[in-house]
C-alpha cells in the first residue's frame, strides 16, 4: 500500500509501466467547518443543511452535514496525487453514497488497481469510509495514467481565511427597526469616546446625553469635526462628577443605558455600586464579551473578562444568569453554556471543576434558568464537535457552546484576546447586572466593535422594557 502524508513536499507519481493490479493507495481526512464552507463557496451549493445547523437538525441530521461530493474530491485527491499522481487524467468516475458526512468524521479514502485499459487508462474501485469503518462512497473511476515519470515539489498554498457569517450585521439589523434609547454617556472628552457615542447616535441606535465639562466636549467635537448638534449636554466639573450625574439620570428614568467615556472604569462602576447612589442591584454585575469569531458558526459570549477578579460561587452564579440574559437578549432562544475548566472531569484539587459541577446542578434546581449549562468543560471540547466526539462526552453543549465561563478574569481575559489577535475574532462588550446596561468601551475598539457594543445594549435595554428578561432585583 502506498501511504499519503497530509502534506508532502515533493509528489511523486507512478507511471502506467509500473502500475500492478491490486496496486492500493489511501488518505484520511477530518471534515471541519472550513472545508464545507469552502466547498460551498466554490460550488456555489447553498443547501442550507450544509450551512444551517437548526435547519440541519429539523431534518433529522445530527448537525450541519458535509457535502457528498466532498468525499469524491478525496479520491480525486488520492489519484492526483499519490497513485497515479502528478500528470494522472480524470476520465470517469461512478459513485454511489451510503450515508451522511458530519462535522468531525474523519474519512479514509481507498483506491485499488482493477484494470489495466487500452490507451493507458486504468480503472479503480473507489471506497470511502469514516472513523466507525461504515461506508460513505462506493464507486469506480478511469483515468489516464502518466507515461513520464515526474517529482514535483509542492508549492506553497496560498492562505486562505473563512469567515462564516457576520453576526454583527445581523445585531445592527435587529436594532435599526428599534426605538433609539436614552443614553448618558460618562466625560466624553475625547476623539475616540465622543466619537463611538455619535457614531451610535447616526446610526439611531440611541439618544446620546454628554455628562461632562461642556467645554472639553466643544472643543473636542470642535478638533476632530464630530457634529454633536443632535446630542443634549449636561455640564459637570470633572469625570468623578460626570460618573454620579449619569448615574442620577438611570435613577431618574431620564436615561436607560450608561456608556462610558474618557475616564477609568473602576471611576464608572464606584458610582454605579454606590449603596446610597448608585444603581446596583441584588445580583453582581458582571462583563461579557460578544464575540464574532470568523472560525465559529455563531456569536461566542464569554464571561467574565473584566470585573470579577476571582469570583467564588455565587459570583459565578450570577456570572452566568447575566451572560444567559445577553444571549437570550441577541437572539439564542435557549443558550448552551460551557464552564470552563482545564479539564472535562470533576478533580478536588482544581477549584474550577468542583464550581463547575455545583452550577450545573443549581440549573437543575432551577436557581440559574434561561440555558442549559454543562461543565466542567476544557476549551476543546466545549467548541469542538470532534474533540467533545473523541472524548465521548455527551452533552447538548459539547462543541456547540453559546457562552463559555471562565474560571477566573485572568482566564477570560486571556482567551477573549488570543481570539482577537490570534482568530481576527471582533469583540463588543457590555456590563450587567445593574438597573441598566453599561458599555464599557476602550481606546483598541474599532468603530464597528463599538456600534456592536452600543446595539447589544439597546437590544438588552429593550428587552428589560418589553418584560422578556427578568429583572434583577434593586
Amino acid at each position: 500500500m502506498l501511504p499519503v502524508h497530509n502534506m508532502p513536499d515533493f509528489l511523486e507519481n507512478r507511471i502506467y509501466s509500473e502500475i500492478q493490479l491490486g496496486q492500493t493507495a489511501e488518505l484520511q481526512r477530518t471534515l471541519t467547518r472550513d472545508d464545507v464552507a469552502l466547498f460551498s463557496k466554490v460550488s456555489g451549493d447553498l443547501n442550507p443543511i450544509h450551512m444551517d445547523e437548526e435547519y440541519a437538525r429539523a431534518q433529522g441530521a445530527q448537525g450541519v452535514v458535509g457535502h457528498s461530493l466532498w468525499a469524491t474530491g478525496l479520491v480525486s485527491s488520492l489519484l492526483a496525487n499519490v497513485l497515479p499522481g502528478p500528470g494522472t487524467v480524470y476520465r470517469s468516475q461512478d459513485a454511489e453514497f451510503h450515508r451522511q458526512v458530519r462535522l468531525g468524521d474523519s474519512l479514509t479514502a481507498w483506491v485499488r488497481v482493477l484494470e489495466k485499459l487500452p490507451e493507458d487508462c486504468i480503472a479503480f474501485e473507489c471506497r470511502v469510509s469514516n472513523q466507525d469503518g461504515d461506508l460513505v462512497m462506493t464507486g469506480r473511476a478511469v483515468v489516464v495514467a502518466p507515461t513520464e515519470k515526474q517529482r514535483i515539489e509542492v508549492a506553497d498554498l496560498a492562505d486562505v481565511s473563512v469567515r462564516h457569517h457576520d453576526s454583527f450585521s445581523a445585531l445592527f439589523d435587529k436594532v435599526r427597526a428599534l426605538e433609539p434609547i436614552p443614553t448618558a454617556i460618562v466625560h466624553p472628552v475625547d476623539q475616540v469616546s465622543l466619537q463611538g457615542a455619535m457614531e451610535a447616535a447616526e446610526a439611531s441606535f440611541i439618544t446620546p446625553i454628554l455628562v461632562g465639562p461642556e467645554q472639553r466636549i466643544r472643543a473636542v467635537a470642535e478638533e476632530h469635526k464630530i457634529d454633536i448638534g443632535g446630542a443634549k449636554i449636561l455640564d459637570v466639573e470633572h469625570s468623578h462628577a460626570a460618573a454620579a450625574r449619569a448615574v442620577e439620570l438611570i435613577r431618574e428614568g431620564t436615561a436607560e443605558v450608561l456608556m462610558k467615556g474618557s475616564l477609568h472604569t473602576d471611576e464608572v462602576l464606584s458610582a454605579v455600586l454606590n449603596k446610597a447612589t448608585g444603581i446596583r442591584t441584588a445580583r453582581r454585575i458582571s462583563h461579557i464579551f460578544v464575540m464574532d469569531v470568523p472560525t465559529y458558526p455563531k456569536l461566542l459570549l464569554i464571561s467574565d473578562a473584566a470585573v470579577n477578579i476571582a469570583p467564588d460561587l455565587d459570583a459565578k452564579a450570577d456570572i452566568c444568569q447575566n451572560a444567559i440574559d445577553l444571549a437570550r437578549t441577541v437572539g439564542v432562544e435557549r443558550p448552551k453554556v460551557a464552564i470552563l475548566s482545564a479539564v472535562e472531569t470533576i478533580r478536588p484539587k482544581i477549584q474550577s471543576t468542583l464550581d463547575a459541577a455545583a452550577l450545573c446542578k443549581m440549573a437543575d434546581r432551577g436557581q440559574i434558568q434561561g440555558g442549559v449549562l454543562d461543565g466542567p468543560l476544557a476549551m476543546d471540547n466545549a467548541i469542538n464537535l470532534e474533540a467533545a466526539r473523541i472524548k465521548k462526552i455527551d452533552s447538548e453543549v459539547a462543541g456547540v457552546a453559546d457562552v463559555l465561563i471562565a474560571p477566573d478574569l485572568e482566564a477570560g481575559n486571556i482567551l477573549a484576546k488570543q481570539l482577537i489577535f490570534l482568530a481576527n475574532a471582533e469583540a463588543a462588550g457590555i456590563v450587567l447586572g445593574a438597573r441598566v446596561p453599561i458599555i464599557l468601551t476602550s481606546r483598541a475598539d474599532s468603530v464597528r466593535t463599538r456600534r456592536a457594543s452600543a446595539a447589544t445594549a439597546v437590544l438588552h435595554a429593550h428587552a428589560v422594557r418589553q418584560g422578556l428578561l427578568d429583572k434583577p432585583a434593586h
